[in-house]
């Protein structure tokens, strides 16, 4: 196995142990709401810390449930994830397309040209080689 093979079954060992950990070990049980967002972590706190705390502003759009805010989260997450690697693949590609192009000899229209015969001289006596 190679290196990077070894280092990204590593990585995704990782990651498949944050996943499945918390739910392993039961962590957030003693909650309602165990896997809830840091936002709403923070109006719990703050609520806690002073009841009569009103916000500055309210969202400009409230979605209906807790699984369509989701599904938003997710697809904000996708269209992040899709711009970031076209940005990567693009510059990959260009890095690799200036790599061919130096690797490769440009190929200029005067090689192509037929050489002329630089024997065929012409003689002070006005005769020249090849010629009768």
């Amino acid at each position: 196995m190679s290196r990077n093979a070894r280092i990204n079954a590593l990585l995704l060992l990782a990651v498949a142990a944050l996943a499945v950990l918390p739910l392993v070990l039961g962590l957030g049980d003693h909650k309602e709401e165990p896997f809830a967002g840091a936002d709403a972590e923070a109006e719990t706190a703050i609520t806690e810390i002073e009841p009569d705390y009103e916000p500055w502003f309210s969202p400009l759009y409230e979605p209906p449930s807790g699984e369509v805010e989701s599904a938003l989260f997710a697809l904000q997450a996708a269209i992040g994830a899709g711009v970031l690697a076209y940005y990567f693949g693009l510059r990959r590609g260009r890095r690799q397309g200036e790599e061919r192009a130096s690797a490769t000899p440009r190929h200029s229209p005067a090689a192509d040209a037929p050489e002329e015969d630089s024997h065929e001289v012409d003689s002070p006596g006005g005769d020249s080689p090849g010629r009768n």
